[in-house]
């Protein structure tokens, strides 16, 4: 049973993150400002922070640097405002692994916590994030667990082997787990912008919800389209084909 630590400083919401998440089976932590957070998951290291990003005192940004100067491979989730996507980009440059804005929904929350198991289940097992396949004339990158500053060898090895045999069409699978920090998209921008330099056609597709936001506000659909599912982008690819 995985510890888990909510950090925010309005009572009605713990006790509904209390609510959910014990019957999600985690042993449930829980503190009303940054500084108490802290000291709770010194004294606990749970292995899931899900914070406010708004605090009076100790802010979630504080509180995420902190955690993760403790220990890196915390699973971070940050909780947003409605229309916070700046704070949220911040938040992923500052590593963390999801966002999830306010009003919570249940479903979001379940997809942040699925999302937080495979990338921790991962890490465990030591499971490849980044794989890929040749079809043809089409290269399919798959990409689970979660992409930062430590994926951006395997990366850029897949695209050079990619490069190297001229495959002129570029499928990027993300599993509907995966997260991308700022790192991460910034390795992906830099690949991209290759990709149109040489006229390869890339498409994008099984991004959650919040992470297709994300890449419209950085400007990743600037240089890749993006599709909701596999069907779609491989109609789209051979369009471009034709």
């Amino acid at each position: 049973m995985r510890k888990i630590l909510v950090v925010d400083d309005e009572k009605p919401t713990l006790s509904m993150f209390r609510l959910f998440l014990n019957a999600y089976g985690f042993t449930v932590f829980t503190a009303e400002n940054g500084e108490e957070g802290l000291e709770v998951f010194q004294k606990e290291q749970p292995a899931i922070v899900i914070t406010d990003i708004k605090m009076p005192g100790m802010d979630g940004l504080e509180v995420l640097k902190r955690i993760k100067e403790i220990n890196p491979i915390v699973e971070v989730i940050i909780v947003t405002g409605h229309g916070d996507l700046d704070l949220a980009i911040r938040a992923l440059n500052m590593n963390a692994t999801d966002f999830i804005n306010k009003p919570i929904q249940k479903a979001a929350l379940d997809q942040a916590l699925r999302r937080a198991e495979e990338r921790l289940t991962m890490a465990e097992n030591e499971e490849k994030e980044i794989s890929w396949i040749q079809e043809n004339d089409m290269a399919c990158i798959d990409i689970r667990g979660n992409v930062n500053a430590a994926s951006e060898p395997v990366l850029l090895e897949t695209y050079g082997q990619i490069s190297a045999q001229n495959i002129p069409r570029v499928l990027f699978r993300f599993n509907e787990n995966a997260s991308i920090n700022g790192a991460g998209i910034a390795v992906l921008i830099q690949l991209l912008t290759e990709s149109r330099q040489r006229s390869q056609a890339v498409i994008l597709t099984g991004l959650a919800e919040n992470f297709r936001k994300v890449f419209e506000m950085v400007g990743v659909t600037k240089l890749a389209r993006i599709v909701p599912d596999e069907a779609e982008a491989r109609a789209v690819l051979h369009e471009l084909q034709n």
